[in-house]
């Protein structure tokens, strides 16, 4: 009677396996757009790649490889001269398109003069980049969506932050989208609801919460019994927008939060994240911005706490999971669709699949264990 089974007794190896050296298929946020119309060249390490970002005339914003295919100079330590960027060792002019349209000392331009260049796109005031190794152009309906009323008084401006996590592949944050259990052990969050949908390039995570009792951080505005409902999609391997409402004493704050990355090397990325507070009726500018700032220093607890983690776990391909951990290996299918040839891309990668956690079980534990950790505290000695 009783006793283990031998699958009981086998020790669980963990399988590591390997970041892959191939950078995802996609659109990749770069940052604020309008911190590269400044007239300067600026150096962006992506996708493996040195690449200098700079503005024409008229605003528009390219993205080109940084050396010059003439001796090599990088073109981020030259200057930003009418429309092209003119590299710093011998003045060779490269236009957005990454061809040589000038050498000012010499008669002719070599007509292989040409170097690579990546599509930008503009959207919501944020500068992307569309990265493919197989060299396609994207897609029509693999795009950014448009934030509903950005640009005018409705939002706020951007608040924005950014940090390079190092020793770490960019699947990790990506893992968070189905991670219901860790908001609580993290984020100090308790899930009430929490709902996965993925379809063709879009994962997607809805989830209610509400903060922990017994631990007050500013993730959530220390506001009194306040909920928060989030939609949150990643459009891609790399771009999530994310809506979020707050709800307390009867008062609703949306916001949209962007959370995005871009691959710099296999094991290293830059996190970045922005939000903009939607205004109330008659909300000054200045009220708006300081609530979004509230707002970002937030969420810079949130990410920095992740980032921790990371820094310290192991990669691991073959996760030990419960019901409640959510579809892991379902998402990492999703994931792998933009890794692969898009010849290659499989039914199973891109088809619907929902599933929604059962939150029961750990609400009531953690309710539990947040109200034993309140009494300790309200025994304790001052």
């Amino acid at each position: 009677m009783g006793g283990t089974t031998p699958e009981q007794d086998e020790v669980r190896m963990i399988e590591t396996g390997s970041n892959p050296t191939r950078f995802a298929r996609g659109w990749h946020c770069l940052g604020l757009a309008d911190t590269f119309r400044d007239g300067r060249p600026h150096e962006v390490k992506a996708f493996g790649q040195t690449a200098v970002v700079f503005a024409r005339r008229d605003g528009t914003i390219h993205m080109i490889d940084a050396f010059c295919r003439h001796m090599g100079g990088n073109l981020a330590r030259g200057a930003v001269k009418g429309d092209e960027i003119a590299c710093p060792f011998h003045d060779w002019r490269w236009n957005g398109e990454g061809r040589c349209v000038g050498v000012p000392y010499a008669r002719r331009v070599p007509l292989r003069a040409r170097t690579t260049a990546w599509i930008t796109m503009e959207r919501n005031g944020l500068l992307f980049a569309w990265n493919d190794p197989q060299g396609n152009p994207p897609p029509p309906d693999v795009t950014i969506p448009e934030i509903e009323g950005y640009g005018t008084d409705r939002w706020s401006e951007w608040s924005w932050k950014s940090y390079l996590v190092e020793g770490a592949h960019c699947r990790e944050i990506v893992d968070n989208v189905v991670d219901m259990a860790h908001f609580f052990y993290v984020h100090y969050q308790i899930p009430r609801y929490f709902k996965n949908v993925f379809e063709g390039h879009v994962a997607s995570q809805y989830m209610r919460s509400t903060g922990r009792d017994d631990i007050k951080t500013g993730v959530q505005m220390d506001l009194p019994d306040a909920v928060t409902r989030s939609e949150a999609s990643y459009y891609g391997p790399s771009f999530m927008l994310d809506t979020i409402w707050t709800e307390s004493d009867g008062d609703v704050v949306e916001a949209k939060l962007v959370n995005c990355h871009y691959p710099i090397t296999p094991d290293s990325f830059l996190l970045q994240y922005g939000i903009v507070v939607e205004k109330k009726p008659g909300m000054p500018d200045e009220q708006a911005q300081v609530m979004a700032q509230t707002f970002i220093d937030g969420l810079e607890v949130q990410f920095l706490q992740d980032v921790e983690i990371w820094k310290h776990k192991s990669r691991i391909d073959n996760p030990l999971l419960t019901e409640e951990d959510g579809p892991v290996y379902q998402l990492r299918r999703w994931y792998q669709q933009f890794y692969v040839d898009v010849e290659d891309v499989t039914p199973e990668m891109v088809r619907r699949f929902e599933f929604e956690v059962d939150c029961d079980h750990a609400i009531a534990t953690w309710e539990a264990e947040s109200r034993e950790a309140a009494a300790r505290a309200a025994n304790a000695p001052a």
